[in-house]
């Protein structure tokens, strides 16, 4: 079994979200998708509109998605020394240096590869545009 992983808020979920769930989910056979915490989130100054239990939810139900699970607000690398993926996927706008990840993951005695995802239709199909205009209509 090849198990990859990603990563990201998944806040009004879009298609933009189950592209990037596809691209990743041809690198291996089973797909993990980390949820980040709501106090992760506030600690980055973004709001979010659903609580991290209904985005775990919500993407715990997708037929692609194997595995949902909460991250680590204290430790964000603790899921992946759990889990253990041969793969990292990480999506075009997340903003982690490949480079730097491998070199804390080796630290860590991980050696999954990482993969950057293309973008889907970052114009339509962001979450920030689509939750401005979700906010804008209150």
């Amino acid at each position: 079994m090849k198990k990859v992983m990603c990563f990201g808020t998944f806040d009004l979920l879009h298609l933009g979200h189950l592209n990037y769930f596809q691209q990743a989910k041809k690198y291996g056979n089973y797909l993990i998708v980390v949820i980040a915490r709501d106090q992760t989130k506030k600690d980055q100054h973004k709001e979010t509109i659903f609580t991290e239990q209904e985005r775990l939810e919500l993407v715990r139900n997708l037929k692609m998605v194997d595995e949902a699970v909460l991250g680590y607000h204290e430790n964000h690398f603790r899921i992946i020394q759990e889990k253990k993926p041969d793969v990292i996927c990480l999506g075009y706008d997340q903003k982690m240096d490949e480079a730097q990840l491998e070199k804390k993951l080796a630290f860590l005695g991980l050696c999954p590869s990482i993969k950057r995802l293309k973008p889907y239709n970052t114009n339509k199909n962001k979450s920030a545009y689509l939750k401005s205009l979700v906010l804008e209509r209150d």
